[in-house]
Order: structure tokens, then C-alpha cells, then sequence
């Protein structure tokens, strides 16, 4: 446990007390989620049925988990990030420079990439954090992390042979 715990009982820490595990695991958690919300608002311009579903999909799940999370933050006087961090930043700029296939290639890919984050961050918590709500949170977020890095895996899979496809398809050149 971190120094700064305080304790109820010997091992036992104190109900809703900000450890430096918990605000870390909430910062990130939180600053992933709405780059999540964000880039699906993007991504909902795609041409490509599967990336706008799966889109829809993270706009509307990490919403969710993200109310609940900053609920719980408040809860335990966690401050939020306010937006998206440097790093969201910079892919949010690069998406928005991509359209067509190359957007969805760009997206997907960086969905699986965040999303592997996102797992690693979730247990994580589970098994460093101190604080039962978060924790709770955290496992039941889990599943559906999960599933979205799976979906977009698959939307991965099928936008690569799409494009193995197209290029079979197009005319050669001599």
C-alpha cells in the first residue's frame, strides 16, 4: 500500500480516501474514456458500416462508464482531466486529417491500440487499487472493454482483406 493510505484497521484501508492508485488508475481511466467519445464522434463520418456501428458503440458505451466514473471520482475528491490529454491529442489531429479507408485503417488501429491500454489499466486497479469502489468499477468494466477490443479486431481483419480485395480488383498499370 502507498505511504499516504490511511488505515480503518490494521490492513484494512479507510473507505473513499484518494491513494495515489486510485487517482492514477481514475486520471488515465477518465482521460481514455473521452478520448474514446471523442474519436467515435469522428469516426461516425466513415463510409464503412462496421467502423460507424462499432463508432456509435464507443460514444455510447464510454459515456457511460465515463458519468460513472467521474461520479465515483467525485465521490472520493478525485479531480478529472477537463479534455483530452497530448497524446489524444495528437491522434485526434491525425485522424482528422484521414478520410476514406485510411481513416478507418487509422481509427481501428488505434482503437485495438487504446483499448489494450485500457485493459492493462483495468487490472491494474483490480489488483493494485485500494479503494473497493473503484476496484468494483473496474471489474465491471473489464468484459465490455474487452469486447470492444475484440470488435475492433475483427473490423481490423475484415478492413485488411477488404483491402487485399480492392487492390486484387484495381487494374494494373504498365
Amino acid at each position: 500500500m502507498a505511504p499516504d493510505t490511511r488505515m480503518e484497521a490494521p490492513g484494512q484501508p479507510a473507505p473513499h480516501q484518494t491513494n495515489y492508485q486510485d487517482r492514477l488508475f481514475a486520471q488515465l481511466a477518465a482521460a481514455g474514456g473521452a478520448a474514446e467519445v471523442e474519436f467515435g464522434k469522428l469516426a461516425k463520418k466513415s463510409g464503412n458500416s462496421a467502423v460507424t456501428a462499432f463508432a456509435c458503440r464507443m460514444v455510447d458505451d464510454h459515456s457511460a462508464a465515463n458519468a460513472r466514473l467521474k461520479s465515483l471520482a467525485e465521490t472520493n475528491k478525485i479531480p478529472l482531466p477537463g479534455g483530452l490529454d497530448e497524446e489524444h491529442e495528437r491522434q485526434r489531429a491525425e485522424l482528422e486529417k484521414l478520410d476514406g479507408a485510411r481513416f478507418d485503417i487509422a481509427y481501428i488501429s488505434g482503437q485495438i491500440t487504446d483499448h489494450q491500454k485500457t485493459v492493462q489499466l483495468l487490472e491494474w486497479e483490480i489488483g493494485s487499487g485500494q479503494d473497493a469502489d473503484l476496484q468494483h468499477f473496474a471489474s465491471e468494466t473489464l468484459p465490455t472493454v474487452l469486447e470492444h477490443l475484440q470488435l475492433a479486431r475483427d473490423i481490423k481483419a475484415e478492413l485488411g482483406s477488404q483491402a487485399i480485395a480492392d487492390s486484387a480488383a484495381a487494374p494494373t498499370k504498365q
